[in-house]
Order: structure tokens, then C-alpha cells, then sequence
């Protein structure tokens, strides 16, 4: 393997409604067509509901609605991003992020990044953004939202 090929990154450009994240391929198990989660009672908006998935149920959240933004409309593209949940806390260890379409698989390295100036709360969802040649993804926290999803499942468990 060349030098040039160890500093690619293979990564996902995840499309939401108005922005894109970006994250590492590895982190994605599966994309699924959208069917409606089944609502968590006393839920926050963010927090769709849970998805049967293979068997197990995951909870689905909304990304822009997290990151403090309006719920984008369901749409004919709207697709549901599998992601593994690497922090250990859920269980089964997946949960689903809405998206309007399919991720797009990018190799990505030093030689086309850039940092974004933009600040984002630090306890919130979103890292930072990043710039690559005509995009602008967002790097999200998934351990953030692992968190904010937990409190959700657990409290919902115990009711």
C-alpha cells in the first residue's frame, strides 16, 4: 500500500436537509428505506421513536432537530442511517439518524480539508465543520448522541 493510500480516509457525506455530515465508513452498518418509528411517549422532539431493525429495536433520531434546528419534512428520499453505537451505553448497539437520501461514499485527506472557522455549542451534536473542495460537512458527535439517547431509552424502559 503507497504512503498516499494510508492517509485516504474512506468516509460517508450523509445528506440531511440542509447540510451534510461526514463521517468515517466504518461507523455506518446499513441504510434502510424510512418506515415510521413508533413514538416514545414523553419523548423530545429530536427523538423519533424506535425502529424494528433485524430483529432489534433502535431508537431513530432526527439530526438537525438535535443540533437545534426545525424537523425537516418526510420526504420519498428520506432514508434512515444505521450507525454502530461505539460508546457501549445502548443496546442493541445501532441507533438511526433520518436522512434525505444516500450517503455518498469519499475518500478524504489532509491535501482537500480545510478548518471552518464556525463554532458550535460544546454540548451539542455537531464537532465542527469541516471544508473539502464544494462541500462543507458537518463532523458529528456520536458520542454526544449516543448520551442524549440513552437518557431517552432508559427513561422510557423505566416507565
Amino acid at each position: 500500500m503507497t504512503d498516499a493510500a494510508q492517509d485516504e480516509l474512506y468516509s460517508l457525506l450523509v445528506p440531511l436537509h440542509e447540510a451534510r455530515l461526514i463521517v468515517p465508513r466504518a461507523c455506518v452498518a446499513e441504510v434502510v428505506g424510512y418506515t415510521r418509528p413508533e413514538p416514545v411517549a414523553e419523548a423530545p422532539a429530536w427523538f423519533v421513536g424506535m425502529l424494528g431493525w433485524n430483529g432489534r429495536q433502535l431508537p431513530v433520531i432526527s439530526f438537525e432537530t438535535a443540533a437545534g434546528q426545525p424537523p425537516p419534512e418526510r420526504t420519498g428520499r428520506t432514508r434512515v442511517v444505521v450507525f454502530h453505537a461505539a460508546g457501549g451505553q445502548l443496546q442493541p448497539p445501532f441507533f438511526g439518524v433520518l436522512t434525505q437520501g444516500f450517503p455518498q461514499l469519499v475518500r478524504i485527506n489532509a491535501g482537500v480539508l480545510t478548518a471552518d472557522p464556525e463554532r458550535f455549542p460544546e454540548d451539542g451534536p455537531v464537532i465542527c465543520r469541516i471544508r473539502m473542495l464544494n462541500e462543507a460537512p458537518l463532523i458529528p458527535d456520536l458520542d454526544c448522541l449516543e448520551r442524549m439517547m440513552l437518557s431517552v431509552v432508559s427513561a422510557s424502559r423505566g416507565a
